[in-house]
């Protein structure tokens, strides 16, 4: 790991590409225009990327659907894509540090994270799935004697994946992973907050051997970029990861266009149950503040509704707010840093007023809050007393905000867990195995983790009920979102 003043000196030697990547070559936007990207930690607008509207996105698409057609890639071997999407992955390794640096005066998130974490899990995604390809088998059905017929699936097509700026690279390859390896062609709509790294993905797609206009990346605005591929008629897929309020204006340009595949990973506000008998108070609240001020709190599954016995309450809160000490904002150029800033003094703003909002209804903060100075940082806040029935508690705050709501028994902490709209993720702390049976079974979530918070594998999928959306990263079953599955049956004459 570079130092801090390392770190500072490879940023101002840094050559910053910041055009759209279209039909294997950058371009600026064809009206001209761009967006400025401030760095969050200072405020300062250090470059700005190409604002591409549609006319840009009908280019891409035409391109995308002309390599679809051309079966360079949708009708190469699972053996030849495998081995450009393991390069595709190794050429990411071996330019983790600008990657990470791009990450880091993008978003404000700490360089260690996007270092350590985010590129080398952007690249361990397109890996996995690049061995996975050539594993995935179709399937013969058990007709009558007479006939012979076969599931096979192939490639949807020309995929557009449109991604959040909390972790830009790593849920991109979220996307790229399945998608390419199935062999459609893919348009990446980057947030206009966060577009560095999937710009810079452009000219490593191109040295690790993908085909010219399998893989572009199209920057802009989401009501103009982003709606004109929702809306396209020649895009077959739209995976996208981001607000529920996006996720269902996607549905809705899908209906009103052609009919395109939407899948949705979209908000949440995850409960995460402690009960009076969990056995490790100290571990749990270590993972309750981590679970809820990790990245900021910028993340959909993050712990933000804290569901506590209230036999316990008081004790296991003190132990979280100390905790949460782990977690003080600092410069995300330091290597030290565990947190950043948000993203934009606007989200700051909006982070704020949920706190002020909380405060008035009722609830106590008990630390945190506004951090003076230049740059959009908060310090992990802390609310008591809070009703599930309160904003708060039932809306995405997507910052470094925790709700502690008390409870009485199970059956409560269940209701209390299961009253939200949203269904991504939950937790449940307890030493009693029929208890993590029984309340694991009734959460309604994605996602329910027993005695940890938040830990996964590539091996297993990812996605919420409810409003959390519908869609399913990570795994096998990803891939499935990005195929189409045909019957093919054969009478068979004598």
């Amino acid at each position: 790991m570079k130092t801090q003043e390392q770190w500072i000196e490879l940023k101002n030697n840094l050559n910053i590409e910041n055009r759209a990547y279209i039909n294997g070559e950058y371009s600026a936007a064809l009206s001209g225009q761009t967006i400025p990207v401030v760095n969050p930690a200072t405020d300062e607008i250090f470059t700005e990327i190409a604002r591409c509207q549609s006319e840009d996105v009908d280019l891409a698409v035409s391109y995308a659907r002309q390599a679809f057609q051309s079966g360079q890639w949708s009708e190469s071997s699972p053996a030849h894509r495998k081995a450009v999407l393991k390069q595709f992955a190794d050429l990411i390794d071996q330019h983790q540090e600008e990657l990470a640096l791009l990450e880091t005066l993008d978003t404000g998130k700490p360089i260690s994270h996007s270092f350590s974490t985010d590129i080398p899990g952007a690249a361990s995604s397109l890996r996995w799935y690049a061995e996975a390809i050539d594993k995935v088998y179709g399937e013969v059905a058990p007709t009558e004697k007479d006939v012979h017929a076969f599931i096979s699936h192939q490639p949807i097509g020309v995929v557009a994946a449109v991604v959040p700026w909390n972790f830009p690279l790593w849920l991109a390859c979220w996307k790229l992973g399945p998608a390419l390896s199935a062999g459609n062609s893919v348009i990446l709509k980057p947030s206009e907050k966060s577009s560095l790294t999937a710009i810079f993905l452009g000219q490593l797609a191109s040295q690790a051997g993908l085909p010219t206009g399998v893989f572009q990346v199209v920057t802009g605005y989401g009501h103009e970029a982003g709606d004109a591929l929702a809306k396209h008629q020649d895009v077959d897929c739209i995976a996208f990861t981001g607000s529920t309020r996006i996720a269902g204006q996607l549905m809705v340009s899908s209906g009103e266009s052609n009919l395109k595949r939407v899948f949705a990973e979209a908000g949440g506000k995850n409960a995460n149950i402690v009960f009076d008998d969990c056995d490790d108070l100290d571990r749990a609240a270590a993972e309750t503040a981590a679970g809820c001020f990790y990245n900021q709190g910028e993340v959909c599954v993050a712990a933000t509704r804290l569901l506590v016995h209230e036999s316990i309450k008081e004790q296991f809160i003190e132990k979280v707010i100390q905790a949460s000490k782990a977690f003080t904002p600092k410069d995300p150029m330091d290597p030290s840093s565990s947190m950043g800033a948000l993203i934009d003094q606007d989200h700051k703003s909006k982070v704020l007023e949920y706190i002020s909002l909380g405060e008035s209804d009722g609830a106590n903060v008990r630390c945190g809050g506004d951090v003076d100075g230049q740059g959009a940082f908060v310090s992990p806040t802390i609310l008591d007393n809070v009703d599930n029935k309160m904003r708060v508690a039932q809306e995405e705050i997507f910052g470094p905000v925790l709700c502690v709501i008390s409870f009485k028994d199970e059956a409560q902490a269940i209701e209390i867990a299961n009253d939200s709209k949203y269904g991504l993720g939950a937790a449940l702390w307890s030493s009693n195995i029929n208890r993590v049976h029984r309340v694991a079974k009734q959460l309604q979530a994605g996602s329910v983790w027993v005695n940890n918070y938040n830990e996964g594998d590539m091996t297993v999928p990812f996605g919420g009920f409810k409003m959390s959306g519908n869609g399913r990263d990570k795994s096998l079953h990803a891939i499935e979102k990005f195929t189409e599955t045909k019957t093919t049956w054969i009478r068979l004459h004598s």
